[in-house]
């Protein structure tokens, strides 16, 4: 296993980031388990988590994820120095979460108190904010004209900000959390938290989590590129693009159990006419050099200059093993620069 230093933390993390979002509905204690513990046979000491978890998400199904991983912890105390745990405070929208407020000083305090009372930790060695106050180009949005940037009020926006730092200061100061990432953000709003940061001698985000995959490639190269000079990990997720990358979901298959077939809160916005030509062409070139489509698609994602660690989900053991399986060898040039192909032709397939 391979590891890179987290931004500009002093924390190692392993190339592969363990995602959990299924434990607590589609995964049970049992699974959640045994995939840690897979994980971490192979090295993985990444795992990322939040309070919003399982999805999709739903009042009965909040906060069950950390509660599964706080109940792993618990049973295995010694191991809990091994693992970077990473969990994200859920952004307004959800009516059962803080009554859809937005995230500030008092909802981080009061988030992070609660996700480790479920977690079962004195510490998060990185707390993300989810997604921001403001709307932001993700989940379909990046389409032009799909968020009104004119009408945002940057200064009313800046306070924010400033405020949620000062709510993160605490618990870093309280050693609650060691470091402070986000999820779901744009350029201006990574700058505009690095700024305010070293104006006020706050705590500095260390890390970006973003949808990042073959099918839905907007933060190359520009959010990437800023990542990688101002020393933020960037950290893919949905690197299948929700199971799209598999091909288990071509021609509108759909398989018993698997996450399309669950209620999405954004709807299949993914499933296009083109997403699909794409996912049948990647799996063509997956076919000419003796991969699966998943490796492929976790291989090309992890040769992405600029990437820290790529977040991965599974619902099976076998799952888990093939996609680990996806790091262990670069994906052969002659299969980099047949994708470049189907990029040209697909650039924005959703």
């Amino acid at each position: 296993m391979k590891y890179e230093r987290l931004g500009s933390s002093s924390l190692q993390v392993s190339r592969i980031c363990l995602g959990s979002m299924t434990w607590g509905l589609q995964n049970s204690q049992a699974d959640a388990n045994q995939q840690i513990d897979y994980a971490q046979m192979h090295g993985i000491n990444f795992i990322d988590t939040a309070e919003m978890y399982a999805v999709p998400p739903s009042t009965d199904t909040y906060g069950k994820t950390e509660t599964i991983i706080g109940n792993w912890l618990s049973a295995n105390p010694s191991r809990r120095k091994n693992i970077v745990l990473a969990s994200k405070i859920a952004g307004p929208g959800f009516s059962y979460i803080r009554d859809s407020s937005k995230i500030s000083a008092k909802t981080v305090i009061s988030a992070v108190e609660g996700s480790l009372k479920r977690l079962q930790t004195d510490y998060i060695d990185l707390y993300q904010l989810h997604w921001p106050n403001r709307q932001s180009p993700h989940f379909g949005n990046h389409w032009p004209n799909a968020n009104n940037h004119t009408s945002v009020n940057a200064e009313q926006q800046t306070e924010e900000m400033l405020d949620i730092l000062h709510g993160l200061d605490n618990c870093v100061k309280a050693g609650k959390i060691r470091y402070c990432g986000l999820s779901d953000d744009t350029p201006w709003g990574i700058n505009q938290y690095l700024q305010l940061s070293k104006e006020h001698n706050l705590p500095r985000m260390v890390s970006l989590q973003n949808e990042f995959n073959l099918l839905h490639t907007k933060d190359w190269p520009y959010l990437i590129e800023n990542c990688v000079h101002e020393d933020i990990a960037y950290l893919p997720w949905s690197p299948l693009a929700t199971g799209l990358l598999t091909g288990k979901y071509i021609n509108g298959l759909r398989p018993s159990g698997s996450r399309f077939t669950l209620m999405q809160r954004h709807g299949l916005f993914r499933d296009t006419e083109n997403a699909n030509a794409a996912v049948k062409a990647y799996v063509e070139i997956a076919k000419q050099h003796q991969l699966s489509p998943a490796q492929l698609a976790l291989k090309w994602c992890d040769q992405v200059d600029g990437v820290t660690s790529t977040i991965i989900g599974a619902t099976s053991l076998a799952q888990l093993t093939e996609n680990i399986d996806a790091f262990s060898e670069p994906l052969p040039k002659a299969a980099v620069d047949d994708i470049k192909q189907v990029l040209k032709q697909f650039p924005s397939p959703f």
